[in-house]
């Protein structure tokens, strides 16, 4: 067990993550933007540093002024919450390169999962069952119809890489393929590039 964990988040995750750190002896640290200095995983910690100003890329994403913090006040450990940089593998590796504990998957585990076909495959040969898919290179619609019928309907359209929901797509039917294909591939490209 460490003495003191940083919470590199906000709002309810960081809370109860505070709350836990604090039941098990451990000291809280917390850390903020600056619109976020009244906060209340602010008031909840022991103690608290600014990290940047209100936008989270210049805050809750600057994996390296967390860092930097977490070192200046001698945290143990690292806890991402969810969301920002919880699947960051750089900021889970730049945490073990300046010898803190990052709370969460290792940076190769987050690297794996981070691509859906990756994940894929390594689960179909552990034997896990997964829906079956299509993950070929030709992406025009021609194919995503064949694919589709093959398959059978209702069906998802996922990007290979990415999160949040981004680009995904139900699709029930043959004719409302094109649209949400289309729809999908430009909210994939705008999202992750």
């Amino acid at each position: 067990m460490f003495e003191s964990l940083l919470i590199a988040n906000r709002g309810e995750i960081a809370c109860r993550i505070i709350a836990t750190v604090q039941r098990l002896g451990m000291r809280a640290i917390a850390v903020h933007s600056e619109a976020d200095v009244g906060a209340r995983h602010v008031r909840l910690a022991q103690e608290s540093h600014c990290i940047g100003p209100a936008p989270a890329q210049d805050s809750y994403l600057r994996g390296d002024a967390i860092i930097q913090v977490a070192l200046r006040v001698g945290a143990s450990a690292i806890h991402p919450g969810y969301g920002f940089l919880s699947e960051n593998a750089d900021f889970a590796q730049a945490c073990g390169d300046a010898g803190l504990i990052f709370v969460g998957p290792s940076p190769e585990a987050i690297r794996t999962m981070g691509s859906k076909r990756v994940a894929k495959d390594l689960m179909n040969a552990a034997g896990v069952p997964v829906t079956p898919d299509y993950r070929g290179d030709d992406q025009t619609v021609e194919t995503f119809l064949e694919q589709a019928q093959a398959l059978g309907y209702p069906i998802m359209l996922k990007p290979a890489l990415g999160g949040g929901g981004k680009g995904m797509r139900r699709v029930d039917d043959a004719r409302n393929l094109p649209d949400a294909l289309a729809a999908a591939q430009r909210e994939a490209q705008a999202a992750f590039g």
